[in-house]
């Protein structure tokens, strides 16, 4: 290992590791149509729209490489106004199979949305990372 590069601490106030099923980037952009044309052109498709008519408020991407949320920002400081305050510089949706137990393991953060059961039947809570970053921790069944 070069002199330049030296791993970061370990922080005290992360001291678990916890499982990650899944962690996709969440996007917010002032309109959702806008976009679309440029990720169809790097091969992703729309597999959920919200609404299903109308003018868009979300979508999940998907495409060989991955998958990618977009949600509109009157939709998102609808959906999440704790979160949208905080004005985040970078948002993520994480899989985890428990809520409680992701929480526990990032009990140095801080807690935007403690705990919500969301429409499609997600638990979700949001925190608030080092560098304004948030993440969605969302457990599903």
């Amino acid at each position: 290992m070069s002199d330049s590069f030296k791993p970061a601490d370990h922080h005290p106030r992360y001291i678990e590791c916890m499982k990650l099923d899944k962690l996709t980037t969440l996007m917010v952009v002032p309109s959702i149509e806008p976009c679309l044309p440029a990720w169809e052109a790097l091969g992703y498709t729309v597999a959920v729209r919200v609404p299903e008519t109308g003018k868009l408020g979300f979508v999940i991407l998907k495409s060989k490489s991955g998958e990618l949320m977009l949600q509109s920002k009157k939709s998102f400081a609808e959906d999440l106004p704790a979160v949208a305050a905080r004005r985040p510089t970078a948002l993520f949706y994480a899989d985890v199979p428990s809520v409680t137990e992701a929480k526990k393991a990032l009990r140095g953060a801080k807690v935007l949305v403690p705990r919500r059961k969301t429409f499609y039947g997600a638990t979700e809570a949001w925190l608030e990372l080092e560098g304004r970053v948030a993440i969605g921790l969302a457990e599903h069944g």
